[in-house]
């Protein structure tokens, strides 16, 4: 049977669709910019259909690790950091990659970060999404999420009008282990401590349950479970951090996705009356040349039309997109200050589970294991209230679905 031909609710048309996008997107990007351009918008791609077809959820890992004590999930992103570790330290400690100069996401060790990060941890479980859960469940057909990535990006801009207060607030300088202690002692320290956290998942995984979970058996098979999903945990860790890897060599930095956010809902103030361009954050030279520019020219912006592109490209060939608008209103609440206290939280911890925790640490910044631990003390607290907006909420020990 054709990949394209349909069971029950594939769309040829949003196969169709998706496919069309992706290929003006990539011509346009490279016409407007260049061919760097244009690869990073097709490795946003491949970014949205692993995302999806792997569900790999930071969120869902964390709530079911937190409620159930289950870390299939978390130990999945441990395998995918140590990678990244190993693949990032080498490239970061020579300062180059394939003859391009390349730089780590590395940030201040802060009370904003600390701070930011725990707010965006209670916006992930009200949201129902990280920042690339919200993008690829958009892309995937999720019309709730889209309303958690429109405040999204509403409170990215809200922290863009004061977020130097923030940023003065006492800290220390950036820290990279990489540059202080050298790639190899670094290698180690970091893997030492992956490795004691998802020691730590199986203790209190067999102290639970008795044993592990294990990884549910697919319908699929072969190309057909490749083109079609649902992909293993820690197939969508590895592909993640080798495209994650990719974007270190095409754009000189890590993988990030926030700084786009906060840029369209700059762009969106601007266009209903607000002088943006004023605010200090908006004035600093890359800033403001985003701000003056055309989204063509931003990176993070054109990684993230082609993650939902990827995402509504593989949620079409499972069979699966399918969008519907009956949003129960306590789950629209939650996504509108959810996606407000994503977007906020993003701003003041220099990222999100992408540029501050994966990239971050991939990086070496000692900044990206600060927001680890703040973020997931925000996530059991955003568990503990998703009760009065999800009270129909039932458990799915076996299964983590989305972000």
């Amino acid at each position: 049977m054709s990949i394209l031909a349909s069971p029950a609710h594939r769309s040829h048309k949003s196969v169709w669709f998706a496919v069309i996008l992706l290929f003006i997107g990539t011509i346009g990007a490279y016409q407007i910019v260049g061919i760097n351009q244009a690869l990073l918008f097709l490795v946003g791609g491949a970014l949205g259909m692993t995302l999806y077809h792997a569900s790999f959820g930071f969120t869902s890992s964390w709530r079911v690790f937190i409620k159930q004590r289950r870390g299939r999930g978390l130990r999945a992103q441990m395998i995918m950091l140590a990678l990244a570790v190993l693949l990032f330290f080498p490239a970061l400690g020579a300062g180059e990659l394939f003859g391009q100069d390349v730089r780590g996401n590395v940030n201040p060790i802060s009370m904003s970060v600390a701070i930011g990060a725990f707010i965006f941890g209670i916006g992930m479980q009200l949201g129902g999404g990280c920042a690339s859960g919200t993008l690829y469940t958009v892309g995937g057909g999720s019309a709730r999420m889209l309303v958690t990535l429109l405040f999204f990006c509403i409170g990215s801009v809200i922290a863009t009008s004061h977020v130097e207060w923030w940023f003065a607030l006492p800290h220390f300088q950036p820290f990279s282990v990489v540059e202080n202690f050298g790639v190899m002692p670094a290698l180690l320290m970091n893997l030492v401590l992956f490795a004691v956290i998802a020691a730590i998942t199986v203790i209190f995984e067999k102290k639970r349950h008795g044993g592990l979970e294990v990884e549910p058996v697919s319908a699929h098979q072969g190309w057909k479970r490749f083109i079609q999903g649902p992909w293993p945990l820690v197939w969508g860790g590895i592909i993640l951090t080798l495209l994650n890897f990719a974007t270190l060599a095409l754009a000189g930095r890590p993988w990030g996705v926030t700084s786009a956010l906060a840029l369209w809902g700059a762009k969106g103030a601007a266009l209903v009356g607000f002088d943006v361009a004023s605010w200090e954050y908006w004035q600093k030279t890359s800033n403001a040349k985003a701000l003056a520019n055309s989204l063509w020219y931003d990176i993070t912006s054109m990684m993230n039309f082609g993650i939902m592109l990827g995402a509504l490209l593989a949620a079409s060939l499972a069979g699966k997109f399918a969008p519907h608008l009956n949003i129960p209103r306590r789950s629209l609440i939650a996504a509108v200050v959810g996606g407000i206290l994503l977007g906020y939280g993003a701003r003041l911890s220099y990222g999100c589970n992408i540029g501050a925790y994966f990239s971050g640490i991939a990086s070496g910044s000692l900044h990206g294991w600060l927001w680890l631990v703040f973020a997931f003390i925000g996530n059991i607290l955003g568990v503990k209230l998703r009760p009065l907006f999800f009270p129909d909420e039932k458990p799915q020990p076996e299964k983590l679905t989305g972000c």
